[in-house]
C-alpha cells in the first residue's frame, strides 16, 4: 500500500442504533474530505447521504438483511430494489449464515444466486457479509466458494455485530483460495492503523470501520486514534 492510499481502502461506517441525522451528515462530510472509498450507512439514510454527497466521487452503501440475515430472499430482494431507487451504490447483504451452519447449502446457493442477479441488474456493487466468527474453517470455505459461484464482487467477514470481527487469518484464508476475481472486505473492530495495514497486506481490498477518519488521520501522522467502539 502506497503511503496515503489508506483513504481509498475505506467504507466509513455509521450503523449504530442511536445515530441521529447529524450524525449521518458528519459522516458524509469526513468521507467527501477525505476522499474516502465510501460510506455505509441503514436504508433510510440512504436519500439523506444522496443530498450530502452529491456531486462527490464518494459511493453511498447501505446493509441488506442486516445484521441476522435471516430475512426472507424476497425481502432482501425488495430491500435491495428500493435501494437502487434510493440511490444506493453498493449493498452489503448478510448471507443466511445460519442456513449454511445447518448443511443447508443449496439454500444459500439459491439466495446469493437471486440477489446477485437482481443487484447485477440494478448495477449495484454487491459485498456478501458472511459472518465469520460463527464459521468453522470448512463452513468459511464454503462460503467463500458460494460467493464466487453467485459472482458477487466482494466476501465480507463480519457484520461488526457478531462475538467478533475482522481477522487477518480470515482474510488470508479468503485470498489464498478464492478461485478468481472476487475481493474482500474486513469490517467489525477495525480501531487501529496497525490494524489496517494488517489485514490489507493479507488480501483485503476494503475495510468496513467506524473509525476511518481517526485512521487516515494517524497515517498522515497524526495522533493515534482512541478506539472506538462499535463496527
Amino acid at each position: 500500500m502506497q503511503p496515503g492510499a489508506l483513504a481509498s481502502y475505506l467504507d466509513s461506517t455509521n450503523l449504530r442504533l442511536d445515530a441521529t441525522d447529524a450524525d449521518l451528515r458528519l459522516l458524509c462530510a469526513d468521507a467527501r474530505r477525505h476522499a474516502l472509498a465510501a460510506v455505509m450507512l441503514y436504508p433510510s439514510g440512504v436519500p439523506l447521504a444522496c443530498t450530502v454527497l452529491s456531486g462527490s466521487p464518494v459511493r453511498i452503501g447501505t446493509v441488506i438483511g442486516f445484521p441476522h440475515g435471516r430475512s426472507t430472499v424476497a425481502g432482501k430482494e425488495a430491500e435491495i430494489g428500493a435501494m437502487a431507487v434510493a440511490g444506493a451504490h453498493e449493498v452489503d447483504i448478510v448471507m443466511n449464515y445460519g442456513d449454511l451452519r445447518e448443511g443447508r447449502r443449496a439454500a444459500v446457493a439459491a439466495e446469493l444466486g437471486r440477489l446477485g442477479t437482481v443487484a447485477r441488474e440494478l448495477r449495484l456493487l454487491t459485498k456478501v457479509i458472511v459472518e465469520t466468527c460463527y464459521l468453522d474453517r470448512n463452513q468459511k470455505l464454503a462460503a467463500l466458494a458460494l460467493c464466487e459461484d453467485a459472482g458477487v464482487d466482494f466476501i465480507k467477514t463480519s457484520t461488526g455485530f457478531g462475538t467478533a470481527g475482522a481477522t487477518v487469518d480470515d482474510v488470508k484464508l479468503f485470498a489464498d483460495h478464492r478461485r478468481g476475481t472476487i475481493r474482500i472486505k474486513a469490517a467489525g473492530g477495525i480501531k487501529t492503523l496497525a490494524q489496517a495495514r494488517a489485514l490489507i497486506a493479507a488480501g483485503a481490498e476494503r475495510l468496513g470501520t467506524s473509525n476511518a477518519v481517526a485512521l487516515v488521520l494517524e497515517e498522515a501522522g497524526g495522533s493515534a486514534p482512541s478506539p472506538a467502539g462499535g463496527y
